[in-house]
């Protein structure tokens, strides 16, 4: 029998819980958890942002990085370092020269070190890149601006209008990166 959705011994058909799992402590938990999820023994590694980095962050497939300028580099082609771990836990360094970055078809850290190269506003908390790079992986590339058309398309169906600006004003940040080269 249920009162307002609290049920008191009663599962209505296919909602039954017929395994329990018994656990000692949260460590057990987690284990049974990353097991669970084919991910036992390996942990997550998270950079802290610090005063020389121009990005630090990752995203929901695992992969962590963060992004500095090289040293002595010319000022007509600015160079990154990006150090992180990929999707699989696995380092990687890569050396982005800014100039050869093709917002039609990068990766997500090519995409990061233009963001923060360009100077691109982020406002209130929201990356300037679609939410949809969120489940990109370290050698993925995709076509950013027409993910930020999409997004824009979607945030104008919801009627989300301020969202839908923003996007707009860092799609065209990207454009004007295109132009000028």
């Amino acid at each position: 029998m249920g009162i307002n959705g609290i049920s008191s011994g009663y599962y209505p058909t296919g909602y039954a819980n017929s395994k329990t799992t018994k656990t000692t402590s949260g460590a057990d938990f987690s284990n049974q958890i990353n097991s669970i999820a084919g991910n036992a023994g390996k942990g997550h590694i998270v950079y802290m942002k610090t005063d020389d980095m121009l990005f630090s962050g990752g995203n929901g497939t695992g992969l962590s990085y963060y992004i500095k300028y090289a040293e002595n580099v010319a000022e007509d082609d600015p160079i990154v370092i990006a150090k992180g771990v990929d999707e699989n836990g696995n380092d990687f360094e890569q050396t982005i020269h800014i100039n050869d970055i093709n917002p039609k078809s990068a990766t997500i850290v090519e995409m990061r070190a233009l963001e923060a190269y360009t100077g691109v506003e982020k406002k209130n908390g929201f990356s300037s890149l679609p939410l949809s790079a969120g489940n990109m992986g370290l050698n993925d590339r995709r076509n950013f601006m027409d993910m930020f058309e999409k997004t824009i398309s979607d945030l104008t169906t919801l009627n989300s209008q301020k969202a839908a600006a923003y996007y707009r004003y860092s799609m065209q940040a990207y454009w004007d990166f295109m132009s000028s080269k």
